[in-house]
């Protein structure tokens, strides 16, 4: 047998195992690590609560006004966590529901085209808390992220999960009921909404957020902070809206 012939083998293990080893490689820099994270420090002081509380309760409801960084500060102690190396949680699920259509049947397309337009928010943060901009397509496809419409949620148990459920005040009680009832082992949730925001004005069709704050003060493991204008972080001129709707608000007892 010729020398030729005898080296082929070897020459071709030599060469799958570079290959392997440059597809390793380019995959290891495709994935999304947590130094590819930006550090984040809370810029008021319920905010800092939020950072401080975190890693001790496993029902938190971060309530108030608009412009407060509520899902901004959830997401990035979560996406924080499970990219850690001594994490225990295996992905953040976010959680919102298909409002103002309702039902994402009305949408064209199928259920990840219909959802694309709710998760545009969460790519526009993970721009912005990553050095990178595929970040969020990264996560969801290191199964890292996974984004769920409460259609979807019945039937099923989350086990080792960072719950995020965002835009709470847009959910039933029947809703809400059924999200928090999904908890599995190991995971905690994280309710993100104001009341005064729904878009819930049908009669059989309500909000749930009044009653599920209420029965989640009765509950041990759950904690809520109240956000005020005084957090308002998005822009000065939010700010001065919120206080002046509140103003208005208060002097003729509408809401």
């Amino acid at each position: 047998m010729s020398r030729k012939k005898c080296l082929q083998p070897t020459l071709q293990l030599q060469q799958n195992n570079v290959t392997l080893f440059d597809n390793k490689h380019k995959d290891n820099k495709l994935k999304v690590k947590l130094e590819d994270l930006y550090e984040i420090k809370p810029l008021t002081i319920n905010q800092q609560k939020f950072f401080k509380l975190y890693d001790h309760a496993s029902l938190i409801l971060l309530h108030g006004v608009a412009g407060t960084g509520k899902t901004y500060i959830a997401l990035y102690k979560a996406l924080q966590q499970v990219l850690s190396k001594d994490n225990k949680y295996q992905n953040v699920i976010i959680v919102r529901s298909a409002v103002p259509s309702r039902d994402i049947g009305h949408l064209p397309g199928d259920v990840q085209e219909k959802a694309e337009i709710y998760e545009k928010p969460y790519q526009d943060i993970c721009d912005s808390l990553f050095t990178r901009k595929d970040a969020y397509q990264r996560l969801q496809e290191q199964k890292n992220v996974r984004f769920m419409i409460t259609s979807y949620i019945r039937g099923i148990t989350i086990d080792n999960s960072i719950i995020i459920v965002d835009e709470c005040q847009n959910m039933t009680d029947m809703e809400l009921n059924s999200i928090i009832t999904r908890v599995g082992d190991r995971s905690k949730i994280i309710f993100c909404g104001d009341f005064r925001q729904t878009d819930l004005y049908k009669k059989l069709d309500q909000s749930g957020l009044k009653k599920f704050m209420l029965i989640a003060d009765m509950m041990p493991s759950a904690r809520t902070i109240e956000f005020d204008h005084e957090d308002i972080v998005r822009s000065k001129l939010v700010k001065e809206y919120i206080v002046a709707r509140n103003v208005f608000e208060d002097m003729y007892e509408v809401a």
